[in-house]
């Protein structure tokens, strides 16, 4: 058997970037969010971005935690290769909010990420029992997907009108009225894909792959992982909060205060907190993740040094 964690990472992925293609394929440009194009066409071409973000920036945990645990130094050669290549999504202008086409400079990180797929689902089996924190895990997690339903709803193409208590709890649809000589107000939670829900799902990716940094035995790599995971746990809770605040609170007009972007790294407030987050998370929680689970068909210590002739075992002394 492979360690859950990842193999659930990229199923979620892969849930997600289906309902982009059948939702940017069924429904037209103008319903949707910064982009031109329709039909199938339209909808693959908005999946190689979301391959790039935010896809690219989980693949990059993944190969992280599984690296070790590849079969060959051939496998860990791709696995570089791989992460070099999701890389690029950092680069500036890669991804822009305003133009969520595909072009050609998405490509290599969707190739990054189709790599980085198939050489941490290669990586060996590993035991990982019960991890300390995991309350804590699902306690985030429940937090960050009660932000979701109207993202979920509008991943789908769908308003939350008329849903029994869920169309109460969250906009979705209209939420000002039409006046009369001006164009028609555009929804709450438009249809599409929100980067909201990107949150979500870095959120969840970093939580699960969290849990395998025990499983990683050199210092260097388990403290640098645990690092970047922390970041990206923040920075997912981040894009949460900024667009669940614009849509749910300051369009019910409660106040007109918006939490300020951190979809690109700035000189900010606000990502002065994401980094503050990210360093307290990695300090309390992560860092102390300590490696040396059994990885199955291998030993978890070497056995103790015979002394005297005899071997040193737990019921001799």
């Amino acid at each position: 058997m492979r360690a859950r964690e990842p193999l659930v990472v990229w199923l979620l992925f892969a849930v997600v970037a289906l309902e982009i293609v059948v939702t940017y394929s069924r429904l037209p440009a103008s319903e949707l969010y910064h982009v031109t194009g329709s039909g199938v066409l339209g909808g693959l071409s908005r999946v190689l971005v979301f391959l790039n973000f935010p896809v690219a920036l989980a693949a990059i945990a993944t190969l992280a935690v599984c690296y070790e645990r590849l079969p060959g130094r051939g496998w860990r050669v791709f696995a570089v290769v791989a992460a070099l290549l999701s890389a690029l999504v950092f680069w500036p202008g890669v991804v822009s909010q305003a133009d969520l086409d595909a072009r050609w400079v998405n490509v290599p990180a969707a190739v990054g990420v189709a790599l980085a797929a198939a050489v941490t689902l290669s990586a060996q089996a590993v035991a990982v029992p019960a991890v300390v924190g995991d309350r804590v895990r699902l306690a985030l997690a429940t937090l960050a997907l009660l932000a979701a339903p109207a993202w979920l709803a509008a991943e789908l193409g769908f308003f939350l009108d008329g849903v029994p208590l869920l169309g109460r709890l969250y906009l979705s649809g209209e939420y000002m009225k039409q006046r009369a000589g001006l164009p028609p107000f555009p929804p709450a939670v438009h249809h599409g894909h929100h980067h909201g829900l990107d949150g979500v799902l870095l959120v969840t990716a970093s939580l699960l792959l969290s849990r395998l940094l025990p499983t990683i035995r050199g210092r260097g790599l388990r403290q640098a992982t645990a690092a970047y995971l922390a970041l990206m746990l923040a920075y997912g809770f981040g894009n949460v909060a900024n667009d669940f605040w614009l849509e749910q609170v300051v369009r019910r007009r409660w106040t007109s205060w918006s939490v300020p972007s951190v979809l690109s790294p700035q000189l900010t407030w606000a990502w002065g907190l994401v980094v503050a987050a990210a360093i307290v998370i990695w300090l309390v929680w992560f860092r102390g993740e300590s490696g040396g689970l059994v990885v199955l068909g291998r030993p978890s210590a070497p056995p103790p040094p015979a002394v005297g002739g005899w071997r040193r075992g737990p019921g001799r002394r």
